[in-house]
């Protein structure tokens, strides 16, 4: 797996799971909201309603999301964990060296890492473009934006399990 121009890669699982969760936001989310806004709406005076204008904020938030989550799934790559083979490629865990510190992150989409604290870096953030395709062993130039460079060895890297 190289690179991915047209969208992110996520795991079987991850996209199955994203998607059942757009279709629960499309649905029942979407009544459900409109039946609050109505029922408030209802109550009177929209100026001082603050039960209508929490579920109008809300509406935005879920539609935010709901707008996020078709973006994604119809962008996605999807396809199986990557091999266990030490390359740096999205779906990995992966553990450097950088200015005598260890860090450890998954190499993807954060929502491949849904409700688990590992922190996670896309293939496009500096970071992962100047790691992506690298190799256990590696040491290779990092350019933070602030413009300071570094270098990072590549420590493990192996593949992500929920």
């Amino acid at each position: 797996m190289s690179s991915q121009p047209n969208g992110a890669w996520l795991t079987q699982d991850a996209y199955d799971r994203l998607a059942k969760e757009l279709a629960e936001l499309e649905g029942p989310g979407r009544t459900e909201i409109a039946e609050r806004i109505a029922a408030a709406r209802d109550e009177g005076d929209l100026k001082e309603n603050g039960g209508y204008h929490a579920a109008r904020e809300e509406q935005g938030k879920m539609e935010a999301r709901i707008a996020d989550l078709q973006r994604l799934l119809k962008n996605a790559v999807v396809g199986e964990s990557p091999k266990d083979d030490g390359v740096v490629e999205p779906g990995m865990v992966v553990a450097i060296s950088m200015a005598g510190k260890e860090r450890t992150f998954l190499l993807g989409n954060r929502e491949i890492a849904d409700g688990d604290d590992l922190e996670v870096y896309s293939i496009e953030s500096p970071l992962g473009s100047a790691i992506h395709g690298s190799k256990v062993g590696d040491t290779v130039d990092y350019t933070a934006p602030t413009g300071k460079s570094f270098p990072i060895e590549i420590l493990r890297a192996k593949p992500y399990s929920a």
